[in-house]
């Protein structure tokens, strides 16, 4: 039975399974019911080898092909964990957890993910060795890089690939788009503290006021991507939030604090963004007799296709799909698959949602129907790429 067709068939089951992790979502590390839960249907399935616990909460499922003549692994990663947003979809299955949902739709990739393992392991089409990986702690956790220190790529075989998906709202559900090189961007904060002197509002010459100087530095920041930065080598500096030490109506502050985030593409553009942000800061504060701490957080490294998993990944895509895949720019937004690519071949892709909320909104919601179309893309990679000769 072709690959579709078998998908196709499984989808209510894997349906439910979604409905199930919607209703029941968990926060980061903290996936213990999330985790419970995968556990137990993999251990329904005929997998190789399964191991919890793997990043705190995060579990592998070993596949071994039907030969393995070629020692090869290839990784496919879904992640697991929801976000702290109340629902408000009004759905059957709403999330059970006040102020958590599944507003991203890994709900729907663990789903994906979980029938491809049933699949696979039923058919063990290929030649070499599948590695599942479901991931806690991909909003803000950095749970992907937590797997791999304690060595989802090596534990289980060398990896020699590693492939993974994300809906797509706007895209039409069953399609998929994607692009090499440069997919998605590093994500870096940033705190600064200015510290002035502070006073009555009627007397600001007695003052140093950091509220002026803070508000002089939200602007000069916008000069680093209009005037530092390639203009061609997309970069986006947001502060997004300015909160001063007083909040009387007649009161200079002693301190203000800016929080803000950085979005770069490239990597020599995430250096100078550093760069500029800390002097940015430190000069204006001192041109006006303040100073200024400033606070330069690293987050998630870019996510940067490999060009020839790329083109694997479009030609299982369209076989899928049945219509060729989407162009796209690279968004702005992180994610920390973008580890994986730093350490091994592979590529990263985006899979139709249809016209629905995007995603982190309250409405947003996976839809369903996309499973077959996922779950077949996920087995395609590793039938693909471990070919039986």
């Amino acid at each position: 039975m072709p690959v579709k067709n078998r998908l196709a068939e499984l989808q209510p089951e894997i349906a439910a399974w979604r409905q199930h992790l919607h209703e029941n979502p968990e926060l980061q590390y903290e996936l213990y019911k999330t985790s419970a839960f995968v556990e137990a249907r993999l251990r329904e399935m005929e997998i190789d080898e399964i191991t919890p616990g793997v990043g705190k909460t995060g579990i592998v499922a070993v596949i071994k092909g039907r030969t393995n003549t070629s020692g090869r692994v290839v990784l496919l990663r879904a992640d697991m964990d929801a976000l702290p947003i109340l629902e408000d979809t009004g759905l059957a299955y709403q999330s059970k957890t006040p102020g958590v949902m599944h507003a991203c739709g890994h709900d729907g990739h663990t789903a994906m993910l979980l029938g491809a393992a049933k699949y696979l392991s039923e058919t063990r089409n290929f030649d070499g060795t599948a590695v599942l990986m479901f991931q806690p702690a991909e909003e803000g956790g950095a749970g992907a890089k937590a797997m791999i220190d304690e060595g989802v790529l090596t534990r289980w075989g060398k990896v020699s690939e590693a492939y993974g998906l994300h809906n797509w709202p706007g895209i039409p559900t069953g399609q998929f788009a994607v692009k090499s090189g440069p997919l998605m961007a590093a994500t870096n904060t940033f705190r600064i503290v200015v510290k002035g002197r502070g006073g009555h509002a009627a007397k600001p010459h007695d003052t140093i006021d950091p509220t002026v100087i803070g508000s002089q530095i939200v602007l000069a920041l916008q000069t680093i991507a209009s005037r530092v930065n390639d203009p061609l080598k997309s970069i986006v500096v947001s502060v997004t939030s300015f909160q001063t030490s007083s909040e009387a109506y007649n009161v200079i502050p002693q301190q203000v604090e800016l929080r803000g985030t950085v979005r770069t593409l490239y990597k020599e553009s995430r250096q100078l963004a550093g760069e500029r942000v800390k002097a940015i800061a430190e000069g204006t504060a001192l041109a006006n007799g303040a100073v200024a701490e400033v606070e330069w957080i690293e987050g998630y490294p870019g996510v940067v296709n490999h060009e020839a998993e790329t083109g694997y990944a479009i030609k299982v895509a369209e076989q899928v799909s049945g219509v060729p895949v989407h162009p796209i720019l690279p968004t702005m937004g992180g994610e920390d698959f973008a580890y994986l690519l730093e350490e091994v071949p592979g590529a990263y892709i985006f899979m139709g949602n249809g016209d629905t909320a995007g995603v982190h909104h309250p409405a947003y919601n996976f839809d369903d129907t996309a499973i077959p179309f996922g779950s077949s893309w996920l087995v395609g990679m590793v039938e693909s790429r471990l070919p039986i000769a």
